[in-house]
């Protein structure tokens, strides 16, 4: 335990915050340590991600303007993945409990007494993976990072472009299907070097996002393209335009474990519906198989989507997260399904985006990539 208070030290620096932190920890118990470093952690969250970090770990005082763009969330961001988030975060944890076998692998193989950042965690689902390591996660949303902190996890609020950790900080980070929440290139890019930053020289980063070229084609077919991609911070007032639905069929669909074959099972009822409508849609496209193959290469064209969240009525109904959604058009009903239906925006990554991404990067060499449940997946080694 000992070792988990000096780890944990490494964290906090120099900040005020983090000394007054240790003081407390050097007067309590063992036992009570990780609740009071836990506790600052969710109710000083904000002031946290920036009194933690040097000037070596945030952008220097003469920021500038690209910078600081970099920096500012765009607003689809903030509506459509940040506030989702936040109204779905029971639901969403409740369907995120499998661990992927090739994140495991990788957690599994790094060396005891390895410090491991998860830097977008959601429910901490690989936060204390590896018993013989030690765990920090991050999220931009709050609820979900309560979530983590109710599991005994050590967990802050934070933002992916702007990790609040000193330079060469942990020994490992993974940052698993959250890259494509993120709607800019430049921030894409930013959040990578963020990860490549907080790690030693020879650390490890495991980077995993949703793929263009999905397994199951169907699935894509019930997303909604959008159809302008916006400059740089998607300028403009509103939400970017979707496709008409006249040209797809936009029913919504059930989340799948990280985008795996591992769905939660559906009512037989709306599931033979579902098959029916499919079935239906599939065969008035059939009667001319060109329809259907030009279909399919223009899903290939398309990297900016809505992809549709159904919260329960009964979880709806929890707060009146979902009554101001509905009220603000974040949100819509369909009485159908008994849902609230919320649109997280998605930016899926074509075939070698992710290494273009790092191409630029000297200081960090990719040892490994691979394709794996309709993710592109690479693993970077630090070298300066």
């Amino acid at each position: 335990m000992l070792r988990n208070v000096l780890r944990v030290s490494r964290f906090f620096y120099k900040s005020p915050l983090g000394l007054s932190v240790l003081t407390l920890v050097h007067n309590l118990c063992h036992s009570e340590v990780f609740n009071t470093t836990r506790e600052v952690n969710i109710k000083g969250a904000s002031n946290m991600s920036t009194l933690v970090c040097d000037g070596e770990s945030q952008i220097p005082q003469s920021q500038s303007i690209s910078s600081l763009s970099v920096q500012s969330t765009p607003e689809i961001e903030k509506k459509y993945v940040h506030h989702v988030y936040d109204a779905i975060a029971p639901h969403f944890s409740s369907t995120r409990f499998a661990k992927w076998p090739k994140v495991a692998t990788f957690l599994s193989s790094l060396p005891s007494g390895s410090l491991i950042l998860d830097a977008g965690c959601g429910n901490g689902k690989y936060l204390g993976l590896n018993p013989d390591c030690f765990f920090i996660g991050c999220d931009i949303s709050a609820p979900l990072i309560k979530i983590c902190a109710d599991r005994g996890h050590e967990v802050l609020v934070a933002d992916a472009v702007n990790l609040p950790y000193k330079t060469g900080f942990g020994d490992a980070a993974i940052s698993i299907a959250v890259l494509h929440h993120l709607s800019t290139e430049i921030r894409r890019k930013k959040a990578i070097e963020e990860l490549v930053r907080v790690v030693r020289k020879g650390g490890l980063v495991l980077i995993t996002v949703w793929a263009v070229e999905q397994e199951d084609q169907s699935l894509v077919a019930k997303w909604t393209p959008l159809t302008e991609k916006y400059d740089e911070e998607w300028i403009g007032q509103g939400s970017p335009h979707a496709r008409s639905p006249s040209s797809l069929l936009l029913e919504s669909i059930p989340e799948s474990e990280e985008n795996s074959s591992t769905e939660p099972v559906k009512d037989s009822k709306e599931s033979s519906t579902e098959k029916m409508h499919e079935t239906m849609h599939l065969t008035s496209e059939s009667k001319n198989d060109s329809v259907v193959f030009k279909h399919e290469r223009n899903t290939m064209n398309h990297q900016e989507y809505f992809v549709p969240w159904h919260l329960p009525y009964h979880r709806a109904e929890v707060s009146g997260v979902s009554a101001c959604a509905l009220a603000n058009g974040l949100a819509k009903k369909d009485d159908k399904k008994g849902a609230v239906v919320y649109n997280r925006y998605y930016h899926v990554f074509s075939e070698g985006e992710l290494e273009r991404l790092v191409s630029g990067m000297d200081n960090a060499v990719i040892v490994d990539r691979f394709y794996d449940k309709s993710n592109w997946c690479i693993i970077l080694e630090k070298i300066l």
